[in-house]
């Protein structure tokens, strides 16, 4: 087994040295011999060899040596060297060393004294220690700062020890006196660390008699001084006031780390309003100040936690948080957004708007990289405060629809979103934004935004000028008809021409795509590309139309959008319009316009024909359009109005109820003690003291301390490893970290023997590392031991611990008893939790995560809302498919959900079940992950846990 040591030490085992060469060696008069044999010796050594002949050899030929870095390998080899016997005691050969340790430390140089001094700061054998007291002390004195730093290290090193006490007895009182003298920062820091360490009190005791030099102090002694207050605060909180006046003051010091250290120990210890905004005002400072971005990451990461806990004071904080928005960083850049969106009120919600605005114009210089997404993160914040706040929408409208024709298709798709619901909530806007639409409709090069503004087109446009500019740009868009034209030489030769110019940038093949409502269905590519700028065709406009161009490369879908818009336009035209001659001249162009695509989309020109789908719907319009009926005018210009309207509705109520859930306070239990601040006694109380005190009543009162979990649940964590009947029974407590699981093992001896070298050994499956080396442990007759052990976590996977103990018996020593131990089962659950995420955002990562698990459907469960309910209790995850979409019985349901794991990776779960004849469920669960380990674990859990119960 491999012994600890203070020094890391590469060796290559492939060439391991022979002790004979190196007792040669150190036997030479070489130095460099020397020091290479030493360093091989130590190798040796840490890697579990033992070379007992070869210490004398070290005693007699290297402690005489007076080369620097002989005596340096020397103390390291002692270090590691076995300095007692099987029975604990220090070998009589050890003597040997204590006068050269003695004559190290009155040397003349201080290297030499340093190094041995740091030497005894890792040795636990007083027997060895005590004759170097005096020496250790007399260095104290010593003229170096190196070498008095190391001494005070030592002295705590030594009264650190089991019988240190005794050894040297006044050692609080000499570190004392030497802390009042030193004027060396590194000295100071370690002699306040030792008086922290040992003698709690003197330490502060030295703290409030320099209460007004503590901001002249070292960044490292600063440091100490707030361990020692979150220390004393711990454990007596009656005193916290008269310490946060000295943390508050440190908010001044030089160094960045102690001013970041005092702002999170300020909001450990104190509630009070002044307390959490100047830590809060500190992290805002230290978010400019900073130019590492990890620092501002972390830095942001306190920030939300004070967000979630003070969300009022920190709602004067957003500005100084958005100034964030500088750094050119995406995820600082996501993050500062997520925090200000949670603070936005009625009050700072202009300068928020107004300082994102500012933002937007700044991404269209194209300077920095990213600036789609990064234009398209701001859009999404803009968003969110115009649902907020209807009031802002006016003032960002008409700045975000420029960015209708941006090359980013989801920042586009973003605008023309954000377009549609503000002009249904905002009516007084519908005329401002019509009209801008249809003047920068051109632009649009994406068949995705096309569609969403074609639907707000036909809409919208209510007003006599409104249909007819609507119908206008529509056909200037399409270009001169028909689409193609059939000569002597061969069909389809403008089409053919514009088909392989448009392809140049849009490729036409097809691939699956996922829904919204979880199905798949094929898709041109051209859906995802923006379209090139205009290319020149023959005999046709001077440019083609962004519907032409999208049209002319297959795609169809976009041509029934067109085909739908224009028939509503027109049935809104025969409600406007007083002269016939007018409509019917509408109604025979937009004939002409749906006859010419499908023409296009049955001929040979294109290399795929019209789909059935988009073929229907444009037969449909030209049917409505020859033979309208009052149902069917009402369906199509009002109940698709209606259906929008119910789902903005849905949408509010939803998040309605997610925030409500979210600010749901625990409220106190009924014989929870509850102090009244009015009859407290105020006498010699700082403001900063009596806010702090209010607060802490105000939080015991409303149940906001937060407390352990319930020992109920603590119990369901306990795992039983041995059996009743097993000589050493064990059982371990599991607790899940982010990062990393500890094992609190309890070992208990149910013999009457005494056990000795018994061993925890752990082993892990999975993505799980031990942290530690197992220790050995002497169990007496029917007694008991605690064990931790760590383990290191780092991806979201199913593990396993597994093990044995091995320990020998007093009655047999040479005989070694081992017990195989149950397997630990590392639940995937523990790790992932339910997030939300937008339905394009979803679709995307969809197509991108590369691992995908296909389970069937296997269960008694025979309701397809119980089952999906079951499943999602069963994984953790949230259903991204609002409840209005599940509503009915058809027989089928498609359903997304998503979870995040504590590591960033994202968990996405596609279930998509029908119900048989026989009243059974049938269908697939689909899971897609970055990585393999998540859509692995996430299957068998649902295998697992789908059958649910009868």
């Amino acid at each position: 087994m491999e012994k600890s040591c203070s020094l890391v030490v590469h060796f290559d085992k492939g060439t391991p040295a022979l002790a004979t060469e190196i007792k040669e060696a150190l036997e030479g008069n070489d130095v460099a011999s020397k020091i290479e044999a030493l360093k091989k010796a130590i190798m040796l050594l840490l890697n579990g060899e033992t070379i007992p002949q070869l210490f004398i050899t070290v005693i007699r030929y290297v402690l005489t040596c007076d080369d620097h870095t002989v005596q340096k390998l020397l103390l390291l080899y002692l270090e590691i060297t076995d300095k007692t016997d099987s029975r604990g005691k220090v070998l009589p050969e050890m003597i040997l060393i204590c006068q050269n340790l003695r004559n190290n430390l009155q040397s003349p140089n201080e290297f030499i004294r340093g190094v041995t001094l740091r030497f005894l700061c890792r040795i636990n054998e007083s027997e060895i220690v005590e004759p170097l007291i005096p020496s250790i002390l007399s260095n104290l004195e010593h003229r170096h700062p190196f070498v008095r730093r190391n001494a005070v290290l030592a002295v705590m090193s030594v009264y650190k020890l089991p019988q240190g006490e005794q050894l040297l007895d006044s050692a609080p009182e000499i570190v004392e006196k030497f802390l009042v003298s030193e004027q060396d920062p590194s000295s100071k820091r370690n002699a306040f660390l030792m008086l922290f360490s040992c003698s709690q009190d003197r330490a502060v005791n030295y703290l409030f008699s320099n209460i007004d030099r503590i901001i002249d102090w070292g960044e490292q002694l600063q440091m100490i001084v707030l361990e020692l207050i979150k220390k004393v605060c711990r454990n007596n909180k009656g005193e916290k006031g008269k310490y946060i006046k000295i943390i508050i003051s440190l908010l001044s010091a030089n160094s960045t780390a102690v001013v970041y250290e005092c702002a999170g120990t300020l909001v450990s210890l104190s509630s009070a309003p002044t307390a959490i905004k100047a830590a809060a005002s500190t992290y805002c400072q230290l978010l400019l100040s900073q130019s590492d971005n990890n620092v501002k990451l972390i830095v942001l990461d306190r920030l939300n936690e004070l967000k979630s806990s003070n969300r009022e004071i920190m709602v004067d904080m957003v500005m100084d948080v958005l100034r964030a928005l500088v750094t050119p960083n995406h995820d600082i850049r996501r993050k500062t957004i997520d925090i200000a969106l949670e603070l936005i009120t009625p009050k700072n919600i202009d300068q928020v708007v107004m300082m994102l605005k500012k933002e937007v114009v700044k991404t269209q210089n194209g300077e920095q990289e990213k600036n789609g997404e990064y234009r398209q993160m701001l859009v999404q914040a803009i968003h969110t405060c115009a649902i907020k706040f209807p009031e802002v929408a006016s003032t960002v409208v008409h700045l975000l629809m420029d960015f209708l024709g941006d090359t980013n298709v989801a920042s586009a798709m973003d605008v023309v979103v954000f377009v549609r619901e503000i002009i249904e909530t905002n009516p007084r806007l519908r005329v401002s934004i019509i009209t801008r639409l249809l003047d920068t409709f051109y632009q649009i090069r994406a068949a995705r935004v096309c569609s969403c503004a074609l639907w707000i087109i036909g809409e919208y446009c209510l007003s006599l000028s409104e249909v007819e500019s609507g119908i206008a740009s529509i056909k200037q868009c399409l270009g001169d008809l028909p689409f193609y034209t059939i000569s002597e030489d061969g069909e389809g030769q403008e089409t053919s021409k514009a088909v392989q110019q448009v392809n140049s940038t849009t490729v036409s093949s097809r691939r699956p795509a996922i829904l919204a409502d979880g199905t798949y269905a094929t898709q041109s590519a051209a859906l995802e590309t923006a379209m090139s700028p205009p290319t020149l065709v023959q005999g046709s406009l001077s440019s083609i139309g962004n519907l032409r161009s999208l049209i002319l490369s297959g795609d169809f879908f976009l041509g029934a959008v067109v085909a739908c818009t224009l028939t509503k336009l027109v049935l809104r035209l025969e409600e406007v319009q007083t002269s016939k001659i007018e409509v019917n001249k509408a109604t025979s162009q937009t004939l002409l316009i749906t006859v010419s695509m499908l023409q296009l989309g049955q001929s040979s020109v294109l290399p795929h024909p019209i789909d059935n789908d988009s073929h229907d719907r444009i037969v449909l319009c030209m049917r409505l359009l020859c033979n309208t009926g009052d149902e069917m005018r009402r369906i199509w210009l009002q109940s698709c109005r209606q259906s929008f309207v119910k789902m903005l509705a849905d949408k509010q109520r939803r998040e309605t109820e997610e925030i409500k859930a979210k600010a749901q306070i625990s409220n106190a239990q009924p014989d929870d003690l509850i102090d009244f601040y009015h009859l407290k006694s105020r006498k010699g109380m700082s403001q900063l003291e009596l806010e702090d005190e209010v607060q802490d009543d105000l939080k015991r009162a409303t149940g906001e301390f937060t407390k352990d979990a319930d020992d109920a649940n603590k119990l369901n964590r306990i795992l039983q490893l041995t059996g009743f009947s097993d000589p050493v029974y064990a059982e371990a407590y599991v607790t899940v970290h982010h990062y990393d699981i500890v094992l609190d093992v309890t070992v208990i001896n149910r013999t009457k023997e005494t056990l000795q070298n018994l061993c925890l050994e752990l082993a892990t499956m999975g993505d799980l590392k031990l942290v530690e080396r197992p220790q050995n442990y002497t169990l007496a007759p029917e007694s008991s031991k605690q064990i931790k052990a760590n383990i290191k976590v780092s991806s979201t996977e199913t593990g396993v611990i597994f093990g044995n103990i091995v320990y020998e018996t007093s009655s047999n020593v040479l005989e070694r008893t081992v017990i195989v131990l149950n397997d630990i089962h590392i639940d995937i659950m523990d790790y992932i939790a339910p997030a939300s995420c937008a339905d394009v955002a979803f679709r995307t990562m969809w197509a991108e995560f590369e691992w995908e698990n296909k389970v069937a459907v296997n269960t008694v469960l025979q309701d397809e809302r119980e089952f999906l309910g079951h499943i999602i209790k069963s994984t953790n995850m949230k259903c991204l498919t609002p409840p209005s979409a599940l509503e009915g019985e058809c027989g089928f349901l498609a359903a997304n959900l998503y979870a995040k794991s504590v590591f960033g990776e994202d968990a996405l779960v596609n279930v998509s079940i029908e119900k048989q004849g026989d009243g059974k469920l049938s269908g697939y669960i689909r899971i897609r992950s970055k990585t393999q380990g998540i859509a692995l674990s996430l299957g068998d859990k649902i295998t697992l846990k789908q059958k649910g119960t009868a």
